[in-house]
């Protein structure tokens, strides 16, 4: 079956999926009446197609811009492609060398919602790192608001996105006591890490330890994941060694990915 055959026998499909195409170009949200124009839609038909893809999270409404942008499931969609085993195979050579050079655990991590899912964590073989107990295991999930993986991801992606994610009091968790408990917070927490360009935190997670975060970028400067590694408060004291070591990770990964970072703040 053609592309013609394929759209004509499902057109609302392929119409939702035009806007969605659209929104993704863009360099932020897009007001329906743009959307329809640049289409060649109706505008009755863009309203009702945008109004399912925000009742399904695909869609977000920017009230401010009156304008649509694209929504968290879309996001979440576009990290499960590159979550994937292409993914963790280009990224599993670059964490066992940054393991070597620093002597500490490090991992990938993607956002899935508001938490940090870990999947790939590489250790050194020997030192004091090697014996420090981490619960950032494979598979694990986390709050993204308190661990530098995640931040360094929500801090690339636009402040609509950040609001869905946290839309509720009650996404705020805490682990150590520490930690943003409004969105005012937290943006303020991650207007900090655009700034420097990387993601800290520091006895968020777990009492006595410290991790520091990068993330890595696709075609679109769009974040897919991150690069974090976590050692004891007291056996490294100068996180921008760390810091350097980890960027140049995360800038290696998004090249191999064919990826381009955004300008930094």
């Amino acid at each position: 079956m053609d592309q013609s055959s394929r759209s004509s026998a499902s057109p609302a499909v392929g119409r939702a999926l035009d806007i969605l195409v659209r929104l993704a170009e863009g360099p932020g949200p897009v007001r329906a009446a743009v959307l329809a124009r640049d289409l060649g839609l109706p505008r009755s038909s863009v309203y009702h197609i945008l109004a399912v893809l925000v009742d399904r999270g695909f869609v977000v409404y920017v009230p401010g811009e009156q304008a649509y942008g694209l929504g968290v499931t879309s996001f979440e969609i576009g990290s499960a492609f590159l979550r994937h085993e292409p993914l963790e195979r280009l990224a599993q050579p670059i964490l066992h060398q940054l393991a070597r050079q620093l002597g500490q655990a490090v991992h990938l991590g993607i956002l899935h919602g508001n938490e940090t899912v870990y999947l790939l964590k590489e250790r050194p073989s020997s030192g004091p790192a090697a014996e420090v107990s981490l619960i950032t295991d494979i598979g694990v999930r986390l709050p993204a608001h308190l661990t530098a993986n995640g931040r360094a991801i929500l801090a690339t992606l636009p402040d609509a996105q950040v609001k869905a994610l946290y839309s509720r009091r009650s996404d705020f968790i805490t682990r150590t006591g520490r930690g943003p408990r409004t969105l005012t917070e937290l943006r303020r927490a991650l207007e900090e890490v655009r700034v420097r360009g990387w993601a800290d935190e520091v006895e968020l997670v777990t009492p006595g330890l410290r991790s520091v975060g990068a993330a890595v970028f696709d075609h679109n400067s769009r974040p897919v994941a991150a690069l974090s590694t976590t050692w004891r408060i007291l056996t490294f004291p100068e996180p921008e060694v760390v810091e350097q070591a980890l960027r140049w990770g995360a800038d290696r990964l998004t090249s191999r990915i064919a990826g381009h970072a955004p300008p930094r703040a």
